[in-house]
């Protein structure tokens, strides 16, 4: 959890690099708080409570578009790339592919162009990789 607060915190960061344990930690706990809000959405019986929750829904995802892109960005430095390689999911079947196998990828252990590694950039009481 504390990896999805500190990608929050980061909220428009688009400089720098992420580790492959803070990008995938926010997407796992981003995707299970969507998860939940859509099984809540399919349990409701109230129709107020349905409107109210099906506005929520949409909410949390603008309000985590920025740091979710952000995070991506900061992945695609971390392997050494631009994060204008986020661009090449937009290609047909083969896009979504490449960049999985892109942001799956290691961290350059040197400092490269974007800045230093950041496997010792851990935030409060996570562990090493």
């Amino acid at each position: 959890m504390s990896w999805y607060i500190l990608v929050l915190k980061k909220y428009a960061v688009f400089n720098g690099r992420a580790g492959l344990k803070e990008y995938w930690y926010f997407m796992l706990f981003h995707f299970i708080f969507l998860a939940a809000l859509v099984l809540v959405i399919f349990l409701t019986v109230n129709v107020e409570a349905l409107l109210f929750l099906n506005f929520l829904s949409p909410l949390y995802g603008l309000a985590t578009l920025l740091p979710n892109i952000g995070v991506s960005i900061r992945r695609m430095h971390d392997t050494g790339r631009s994060g204008w390689w986020l661009f090449v999911d937009f290609v047909p079947m083969v896009g979504p592919i490449i960049l999985i196998v892109f942001l799956a990828s290691d961290s350059q252990a040197e400092t490269n162009k974007y800045g230093p590694s950041p496997k010792l950039d851990l935030p409060s009481g996570a562990q090493p990789v």
